[in-house]
């Protein structure tokens, strides 16, 4: 086992309420998304417009975009704060966040024409970057197996092949695609051969590129996407031809800590929500948090979460300084997974019947925080990789 301590390996891990200044303007763009807001949504199957409208004005969507480029400029953990804080405030990132985690593998493997020609308008908003298609109805988390294929001829490439649960598709501008460049068959190493494409969804849209909507327990705008003979130019490829792998792990990494730090979130809010209504709910002449049966589960719950913010805040200063992070990333997206729904347990628990009203909201959020346990990684998955590729265990897939 390699254990990396970062304070050791070039990386700082900040404590308390780093990024003061973001964490207030994040919560005063949450301020004009309430409830009532995000109950509409689900009710009409609808998009949240508006609220990525306002995230991307505040520059809170480009904020890891370099100043050279139009953004910020600023850290992973950066963004990990803003997601927090979105969900901290009873908001959800879902329908912008990919943008955050995509974002790294561009500025890390890009070319600069790329950067150029896309960047700014990424930046400013009017160019949305949210769809990430990698994982296909047949192959689901065996990536290394997945059938989309691209094939080079004189013009660029032609793609054919599926993906699904493909989130903000129908309303995204590019997408980050990975494919197979050369059959599995073919390849010395099943790493090999996969390569990234950015795909310009305006310009691929009915020729060659349909989408459809999949409905799901939560308001996450999901599709599958297909591609019958789409063409792309070869300009549209991201790094080297047949790396394309190592490029997507890259951005899981910043995908796991990113979404982690989601979680994290929906850890507060529930924690706030759940001590307000033990505090002020009396039965029986006496405040419910007086007793222990509600206090525990609270507490404990709240625990887990500072163990896991420690371990995201640790992951993401491992990211920033380019050190190895797999592990703590990994880590951290299981450990608040399971923490916010702790949380949101004992949240529901506390609350009893009201918090299965729609107006209280606790049940929307509830349902969002099963999500993380399976999305965008199923923790079984991650208790996989720390099996197998941290503690040294026979491979079980």
């Amino acid at each position: 086992m390699n254990h990396i301590d970062p304070t050791l390996a070039g990386a700082s891990v900040e404590l308390g309420d780093d990024f003061a200044d973001i964490r207030e303007g994040v919560r005063a763009v949450c301020k004009g998304f309430p409830g009532t807001y995000w109950r509409e949504l689900e009710r009409t199957d609808g998009y949240a417009e508006e609220f990525v409208r306002a995230m991307s004005d505040a520059g809170y969507l480009g904020a890891l975009i370099p100043e050279e480029y139009g953004g910020a400029g600023l850290p992973l953990r950066a963004g990990c704060v803003i997601l927090e804080e979105v969900h901290a405030a009873g908001c959800s990132a879902a329908a912008c966040h990919a943008q955050m985690y995509m974002m790294k593998a561009l500025l890390r493997h890009g070319t600069e024409e790329q950067k150029r020609k896309y960047l700014p308008g990424i930046a400013t908003g009017e160019i949305r970057f949210q769809a990430f298609g990698v994982t296909e109805p047949t192959t689901g988390s065996e990536t290394l197996k997945l059938r989309t294929r691209a094939v080079r001829d004189n013009e660029g490439y032609v793609i054919n092949g599926q993906k699904i649960w493909t989130s903000r598709a129908h309303k995204s501008d590019l997408m980050m695609l990975l494919v197979r460049t050369t059959p599995l068959e073919e390849v010395k190493k099943r790493t090999e051969g996969l390569s990234v494409l950015l795909v310009d969804m305006r310009e691929a849209a009915g020729n060659g590129l349909t989408t459809r909507r999949i409905e799901t327990m939560v308001n996450h705008q999901t599709n599958e996407v297909f591609f019958d003979n789409l063409r792309v130019p070869a300009d549209a490829l991201i790094g080297e031809e047949g790396q394309g792998f190592r490029y997507i792990l890259d951005g899981m990494n910043a995908e796991r800590i990113l979404t982690a730090s989601e979680s994290i979130g929906d850890c507060r809010y529930f924690a706030r929500r759940s001590v307000d209504y033990a505090k002020e709910r009396v039965v029986f002449g006496r405040p419910i948090g007086q007793n222990q049966g509600v206090q525990f589960p609270i507490a404990r719950a709240y625990a887990e979460y500072r163990a896991a913010e420690m371990l995201t805040r640790a992951a993401a200063a491992l990211y920033e300084a380019g050190k190895p992070c797999g592990e703590e990333a990994n880590v951290a997206k299981l450990l608040s997974a399971e923490a916010a729904w702790d949380a949101a347990e004992a949240c529901m628990q506390t609350h009893g019947g009201f918090a299965a009203a729609t107006e209280f909201d606790i049940e929307r959020k509830w349902r969002d925080c099963r999500l993380q346990r399976i999305a965008p990684i199923s923790t079984n998955l991650i208790l996989a990789f720390i099996g197998q590729n941290v503690l040294g265990m026979p491979k079980s897939y």
